[in-house]
């Protein structure tokens, strides 16, 4: 998974400016401000551009992956509303799986804003505090992409007050991140909310700490994010934990695959979830059409027939 080829030929054009030295020192100090749980002790334009080359691309993936689901259950998105949209990354996704719709973004910080805005130049832009917007625009889609944490569980009622079809939640695929997802999951369905995705039913979770409960997306990393990291892989795996709501029943996946299958000669192990709980299936060779799907099946697909 890769941005399209404009925004990253932009996300280069800026790095550029800033020149590679700089960018790579932001970039290191950037994730020791994330592991560190602080701000970053950086300009405005040193924090965007290096968020632009290191994070932007994992945000993106993850968000493409989570849209992707829930495009295929969800119908009649006319509007979407991208709740602290960052550089735009979540928006860029919508975008490709519903070209048609009217998109807003609301995000804070005035760099990053600026970014999205160059992004995607014909979507409306709102700067400014989503605490301070009461109550939030109605939309049909709402998206809140790794920003639920910034303000907390109880305020994605009103993320969900806004959404008149579906709410669509990504947050770190931590247990942090997903005992924030697994609060907000648990409150919605309560307050009436019904399951899209990934969970194959709206009843209670059942992941125990201290497991969690998160899947991943692939990113192909461009040459700059590989000189700037100072890595030889070309990719890197962006794990995330979601959810997707909505305010009608929807068809549910049958199952979701919770974990890497486990593949060893004549025998595949898939660990899933099912409407009545976690489960091993152990497929062998012998049955020939379930093994062949097996083979295929990948962690975060749903639960093979």
């Amino acid at each position: 998974m890769q941005l399209p080829t404009a925004i990253r030929q932009k996300i280069e054009e800026q790095a550029d400016a800033l020149g590679f030295p700089t960018l790579q020192r932001a970039a290191r100090e950037l994730s020791d401000s994330y592991r560190e749980g602080r701000q970053p002790h950086l300009s405005a334009a040193e924090r965007t551009a290096a968020y632009l080359v290191t994070r932007m691309p994992a945000t993106y993936a993850a968000a493409h992956a989570v849209l992707g689901e829930a495009a295929g259950r969800i119908v009649s998105i006319g509007s979407i509303l991208d709740a602290g949209a960052g550089t735009g990354a979540a928006s860029l996704a919508a975008r490709e799986y519903f070209p048609a719709a009217s998109l807003t973004m609301v995000e804070r910080d005035a760099s990053f804003a600026a970014a999205a805005r160059q992004f995607l130049p014909g979507a409306t832009l709102i700067a400014a505090d989503l605490s301070r917007i009461d109550p939030l625009p109605t939309h049909d889609l709402v998206i809140a992409a790794y920003s639920l944490g910034e303000v907390g569980a109880e305020l994605a009622a009103r993320r969900w007050a806004a959404a008149r079809v579906a709410l669509v939640l990504i947050e770190p695929g931590t247990p942090g991140g997903f005992a924030l997802i697994r609060a907000v999951r648990r409150d919605l369905l309560a307050a009436g909310a019904r399951m899209v995705a990934p969970c194959p039913a709206g009843t209670a979770c059942p992941v125990v700490d201290p497991d969690w409960c998160h899947f991943a997306a692939r990113v192909e990393r461009s040459s700059l994010h590989r000189r700037v990291k100072g890595g030889e892989l070309g990719h890197e795996d962006e794990k995330f934990s979601y959810v997707a709501l909505a305010r009608q029943a929807v068809p549910l996946a049958s199952a979701r695959i919770v974990r890497h299958p486990r593949h060893s000669p004549g025998l595949i192990e898939i660990e899933i979830c099912t409407a009545s709980g976690l489960r091993s299936e152990r497929i062998f060779k012998r049955d020939r059409e379930r093994f062949r799907a097996a083979r295929k099946a990948t962690w975060g697909d749903a639960g093979i027939s």
